[in-house]
């Protein structure tokens, strides 16, 4: 076992959690929705000092992880933008391309599968579905209420899957 898998561990959502999405929000406005332009633009996103603040502080005791909505091909952009706002070094657990289900439960069934084998000290999320569920499946959450809310990805993330 490796220091890390012995250390408990820290979730953390990225949109309106670490990174402000408040600029690609047009593309959620539109019908259709832009879904290449929003997530093309993810790389401009800044980042939000109060999750950046408290992934850091969380990384001293814990492994910190992150759990995003995002879809799988927007890896390399997620890796390169934790990198450069210099967040810490962690696991990204992306959802599949062609998965559609709510975030709260693709998010959930995550975090399950760490509980199996690690210590979830804490998720951090602004998703108040993801919040909420998570905490009745007995994890202890902080919820991130730092980002100015968006109606239009409350939808999303909860009817269409997408983030």
């Amino acid at each position: 076992m490796t220091a890390d898998s012995e250390r408990p561990v820290a979730v953390f959502d990225l949109d309106n959690t670490l990174a402000d999405t408040a600029h690609r929000q047009r593309f959620l406005e539109r019908r259709p929705r832009d879904w290449d332009g929003f997530f093309a633009a993810a790389p401009d996103d800044p980042p939000l000092a109060e999750g950046v603040a408290l992934a850091l502080e969380r990384a001293r005791e814990c492994e910190v992880v992150y759990l995003t909505g995002r879809p799988e091909r927007c890896r390399r952009d997620t890796v390169a933008w934790l990198a450069a706002h210099g967040l810490p070094k962690g696991r990204v657990y992306m959802r599949r391309d062609d998965d559609r289900r709510p975030a709260r439960r693709t998010k959930l069934d995550v975090l399950r599968g760490l509980a199996r084998t690690r210590d979830v000290r804490v998720l951090v999320d602004d998703d108040e579905l993801v919040c909420e569920d998570a905490e009745r499946a007995g994890f202890t959450v902080v919820r991130a209420r730092w980002a100015t809310p968006s109606a239009d990805l409350k939808v999303v993330q909860e009817r269409e899957g997408r983030t």
